[in-house]
């Protein structure tokens, strides 16, 4: 046994030896290869690339994209300043040759002890060449190449070269590239001014621009700032009473909007996606002469961007996107602000309601557009939802609901179909939920997070497509230096809702469109439109923080936002200004195609509304139902009524008797309020009764010894056939016995 163990563990051994051999001589191999790469000095050393971004028409878009167009001088920036970042990202920057063998080793057995790649081991010369030469991608391949690439540079370039260029280059966010650029976005002033507490936000800022952003998640920027400032003080490059004192200040911004770099403008917005495509920097798409093919319809921008502008309030932002629902592709982006929109993450409030609550009911044949829900005081555990308005209206149909935004039902209906349920169709739709996010408050649009208005507009293009969802995208197709195609647009389609289901929440959101929330929609004549309006409001409070405006068309999607990012309640709702904006950009479209096309599997049919009404059920009317105790609505097939009411099973019956009484004839009627009475005394029209209810009595004058009286009862019946019922009366004066002559007495 002991000779099997030791063979077996010599195996190993061996197997480890030349594994390691093999893997040492593929390094070596490799590096040798790796050699001949190029060292892009250019790369490195301008301050300023533009990148060809091209509109649906193939025509260069006017916007403007230059970046990184500010230099910065080390020799300028205070001392405190670079220390920060080299105590954060590269303690032993100028004693390395550009590879920290040590470094790599304790980052190696870091990442061995947490089961997983938790740290890195990148120097700043090696940054540098990944930021301006390379792609993003974990590969062995591209790790020898960086390598390779980071030793010529260091033969190339001093430590203070290689540590300017590297400032200047290095992303900060919200389209800042490098320290001046991103000195003056965050902080209003030079790169040379920034104080010991700016200058640790900075630099603990790159290691994850969206992560430590102090505007989207300021207490991470904190966290991240004193652990720059602790590595600095363990460094010796500050005091510990400067670190102390510099953790109790505040990140104070002052953000400045610059105007050679738009943050919210549609080419940005494909900058930012062509990045995330070919995981290269920006930076790097301009060096390597990518060009960058878009949907971008420069009439509808201009129509978007006039009626944004022409309604931006002085205390709230906004942004609007077009979708083109057969392609998938973004036609129009723009938004108002210093900050950048198209990552922020919002609740969505009520428009969430079709994407989580009503379309997954509808789909899960739990309700139809006509479904009776009880709006009533509810308390869900310690959760005590209420409306808007802070009333209650009783039975309203799920439609009525929907289009009046009523708080109530749309909890209700969730709990019909279950929190999971309801999230897992959202995910489909890529709506992406926290672990927190499990309560009913979810109907309402109470997400952790939120969702980007992208997003929230790409989800309501499913009901637009039948029920099929698809990811919206500004890049058309991609093409490097040499015109070569390197990426194209294939939307993937995939299944939400059935196609009834997806119609029927359309007609119910036409209905919001027509009567509802966002009834300013209602004189649209261009196309038919569905609609859903959000409002996210503070407590206690007079105005608002966020307010929506999502609207399709058969053609396009159109999301409208307004909100201040400071979360102060301003005056905004999301019937009022978004809903304003989607009705200016919608009036001056034309569209080929303006009605949505019902789907064989939706059925119009008869329900009797007196049901309805009266116990709130959905049941079909008889055939011989008034019209107007029938009520038109829409079905799904595969969830529809089958029941037949028992109100009016038969013909209208006649319940009346008449009777001779001295000279006058008494007609009594037991009356039905639906049935239109006519009566005729022979055969002349003598008097019409309609909406009558219960027993009635006319007495008619009968001065002749004869008559004959006529009763018709009749109504519209479904299809609008006329049902008529008869009753008639032969009517005598009864004849007088000759009274016995009286006895003559005589005297």
């Amino acid at each position: 046994m002991k000779k099997i163990v030791k063979i077996c563990l010599i195996s190993i051994l061996l197997i480890m030896l030349f594994g390691g051999l093999a893997g040492a001589s593929y390094v070596t191999v490799s590096l040798a290869k790796y050699q001949t790469l190029p060292l892009d000095t250019e790369s490195l050393t301008s301050p300023a690339l533009n990148i060809e971004v091209f509109d649906t028409e193939n025509r260069k878009m006017k916007e403007e994209n230059q970046f990184n167009g500010d230099f910065c001088k080390l020799s300028s920036l205070p001392t405190y300043t670079k220390e920060a970042f080299l105590s954060i990202e590269d303690k032993d920057f100028y004693h390395h040759k550009g590879i920290n063998k040590k470094r790599i080793i304790k980052a190696m057995l870091n990442n061995i002890k947490a089961g997983k790649l938790k740290e890195g081991a990148s120097t700043i010369s090696q940054q540098l060449i990944k930021n301006t030469h390379l792609s993003n991608e974990k590969t062995i391949e591209r790790k020898l190449k960086e390598i390779a690439l980071t030793k010529k540079l260091e033969k190339t370039f001093s430590k203070d070269e290689i540590l300017e260029s590297y400032l200047n280059i290095i992303f900060f966010g919200n389209n800042c590239y490098g320290i001046e650029e991103a000195s003056t976005y965050y902080f209003g002033k030079d790169a040379k001014d920034l104080t010991l507490n700016e200058s640790c936000t900075l630099a603990g800022l790159i290691k994850s621009p969206s992560k430590y952003s102090p505007i989207l998640h300021y207490d991470n920027a904190i966290k991240r700032r004193n652990l720059v400032l602790n590595e600095m003080e363990k460094d010796g490059k500050i005091s510990v009473d400067e670190k102390l004192q510099t953790q109790q200040q505040p990140i104070t911004l002052n953000i400045t909007q610059r105007q050679t770099n738009k943050l919210n403008t549609y080419s940005q917005a494909s900058i930012d996606e062509a990045s995330k495509i070919l995981k290269l920097p920006a930076k790097q798409i301009a060096i390597g002469g990518y060009k960058i093919h878009t949907y971008y319809d420069e009439e509808k921008q201009t129509t978007l961007k006039n009626a944004l502008t022409e309604s931006k309030l002085e205390d709230a932002d906004n942004a609007g996107i077009v979708i083109d629902n057969s392609t998938h592709g973004v036609l129009a982006y723009y938004g108002n602000s210093n900050f950048k929109l198209a990552d922020i993450k919002r609740q969505p409030a009520s428009c969430l309601k079709p994407l989580l609550v009503y379309g997954p009911a509808l789909n899960e044949n739990v309700i139809s557009p006509a479904t009776q829900i009880l709006d009533e005081p509810l308390q869900i555990g310690n959760y005590n939802p209420t409306n808007v308005n802070k009333k209650f209206s009783g039975y309203m149909s799920v439609t009525d609901a929907v289009k009046n935004s009523v708080n109530i039902p749309a909890i209700k209906v969730l709990s019909y179909i279950g929190i999971d349920t309801g999230k897992q169709y959202a995910e489909k739709m890529n709506i992406n939920f926290d672990t927190q996010d499990d309560s009913y408050a979810l109907a309402l649009g109470g997400m952790t997070y939120g969702v980007t208005l992208k997003d929230l507009a790409t989800a309501y293009t499913t009901f637009a497509n039948d029920g099929q969802f698809a990811e919206s995208h500004f890049v058309q197709y991609i093409t490097d230096k040499n015109n070569k195609l390197v990426y194209v647009h294939k939307p993937l389609s995939k299944t939400v809702f059935r196609q009834d289901s997806a119609y029927l929440m359309t007609n119910i959101l036409q209905e919001t469109a027509k009567t509802g929330t966002a009834r300013k929609l209602s004189d649209i004549t261009n196309t038919e439109i569905a609609s859903k309006t959000g409002t996210v409001g503070k407590k206690n409070s007079s105005g608002n923080t966020d307010a929506y405006n999502i609207s399709f068309t058969p053609e396009e999607t159109i999301a409208v936002w307004f909100g201040n990012l400071s979360n102060q309640p301003c005056k905004i709702a999301g019937g009022n200004q978004p809903t304003s904006v989607v009705k200016n950009y919608i009036d001056s479209q034309s569209f080929a195609k303006t009605k949505f096309d019902m789907p064989s599997s939706v059925t119009e049919m008869k329900i009797d509304s007196l049901e309805k009404e009266e116990n709130h059920r959905l049941v079909l009317a008889s055939p011989y139902a008034p019209a107007r105790y029938t009520e038109t609505c829409l079905f799904s097939r595969f969830n529809a009524p089958s029941e037949v009411s028992s109100n009016f099973l038969e013909k209208p019956n006649i319940d009346a008797e008449a009777k001779v009484e001295q000279n006058q004839i008494v007609l009594s009627l037991n009356a039905q309020k639906h049935l239109t009475y006519q009566i005729y005394k022979d055969d002349i029209p003598y008097q019409k009764l309609e909406n009558k209810q219960g027993a009635f009595s006319l007495r008619i004058n009968f001065p002749e010894n004869e008559t004959t009286l006529k009763i018709t009862a009749s109504y519209l019946g479904d299809d609008n056939n006329n049902l008529q019922a008869e009753k008639t009366f032969s009517l005598h004066k009864p004849k007088t016995t000759p009274s016995q002559q009286k006895q003559k007495w005589y005297i």
